[in-house]
């Protein structure tokens, strides 16, 4: 299932992205509307541009920490998906994933465009995130 981008700004963002790697945002982003639905308390996802990258924030039952998902600046064949820096949550991947993920400090886990994703354990991350405050 394929979400629809109802927020034209984030529409343009995705739009702006280079084939190959909007492509694998795109699938980032299904992951979190799909783990988001199939996740107890998190209800309805906003999807809006944070810093000029497309965010997912759990406004509604306020259940989360804001995701965002953009192209890896200083390596341009790889894109991330950020946490907010204040949260323990990459140490929480971290240690629940020992040598799944590349990480920028305490912010991003790195993608390569080519890269096979591990599915299952990006999906724990996204769910980690979207029940932060449930937890804290």
């Amino acid at each position: 299932m394929t979400t629809k981008i109802e927020n034209a700004a984030v529409a343009a963002k995705f739009a702006s992205y280079p084939l190959g790697l909007r492509k694998r945002l795109l699938g980032l982003r299904e992951l979190i509307y799909d783990v988001a639905a199939s996740t107890k308390g998190v209800g309805e996802i906003e999807e809006t541009l944070r810093w000029g990258e497309p965010a997912y924030l759990t406004s509604a039952s306020k259940s989360g920490s804001l995701i965002r998902i953009d192209i890896f600046k200083s390596m341009p064949s790889h894109y991330a998906m950020y946490f907010h820096c204040q949260t323990n949550l990459i140490d929480s991947f971290k240690s629940e994933f020992p040598g799944v993920f590349r990480y920028s400090q305490n912010r991003a886990v790195i993608f390569e465009e080519k890269q096979s994703l591990p599915v299952d354990a990006i999906r724990a991350c996204i769910a980690l995130a979207l029940t932060y405050r449930m937890r804290s």
